[in-house]
């Protein structure tokens, strides 16, 4: 049964998420503050963490920092305000989704089925080694195998997200891509709200890739376009 792991302060908005959690057949764990959750994570795997950014004891973004250092569950944070600034951070930390609040917990349980899909997707063993998938171009590399780029020989640490749209780019290359295919196949659905999420990844993506950020076209009101 598929885990998941709501961390919130609010006892009642918990209480909410875990209904409909329930009600999908997800099996659910509670943590009231970050500190809470990291000893959890440190316990057990979630296939899924929804995590709060304000909390006593730890915020979600301490709190996300030192579950990685031990899992690399999803995570899609919540939060009250919807300042960029919050985003780029959270995303930065490796923060897969961001819900402002109020929000539906339909949307919840939507966001929640989209990155499970998305990390669920299995790869027949016999193709590994025949499709090892690398794009390189100077300095840059990118293994879309390994799920890793470098550039000058030394990796660069993006968020998951942000790597998942610099690959989709990189395997059309050359060919425009709307906001709206991006957020369909990289998020996985028709993103709710704000796509500025789009935005907010591009904008770390070019300052990560540095010099090699004019690989990326914007195609204003339109989408981006991968040259290389």
């Amino acid at each position: 049964m598929t885990s998941i792991l709501i961390v919130d302060d609010e006892p009642g908005l918990r209480s909410v998420i875990k209904r409909y959690a329930v009600f999908e057949g997800y099996e659910v764990s509670e943590a009231s503050d970050g500190m809470e959750a990291v000893e959890l994570c440190r316990a057990q795997n979630f296939d899924i963490i929804i995590m709060d950014v304000m909390m006593p004891d730890l915020d979600g973004f301490s709190a996300v920092r030192e579950i990685r250092k031990v899992q690399d569950t999803p995570v899609i944070m919540l939060t009250a305000r919807g300042e960029e600034y919050d985003k780029i951070l959270g995303f930065e930390v490796g923060v897969d989704d961001y819900v402002v609040k109020p929000f539906s917990s339909k949307e919840i349980m939507l966001r929640i089925s989209a990155i499970l899909r998305r990390t669920t997707k299995t790869v027949p063993v016999e193709s590994v080694d025949e499709e090892h998938v690398v794009y390189e171009q100077a300095g840059f590399k990118a293994d879309l195998t390994a799920y890793k780029v470098t550039i000058d020989g030394e990796e660069v640490h993006l968020p998951p997200k942000a790597i998942d749209m610099l690959f989709y780019l990189i395997r059309n290359k050359n060919i425009a891509i709307p906001r709206e295919r991006l957020l369909s196949e990289v998020w996985g659905y028709s993103y709710f709200g704000d796509d500025r999420t789009i935005d907010t990844h591009m904008k770390i993506l070019r300052k990560s890739l540095g010099k090699y950020a004019s690989m990326i076209t914007t195609l204003h009101g339109l989408g981006y376009r991968f040259d290389g």
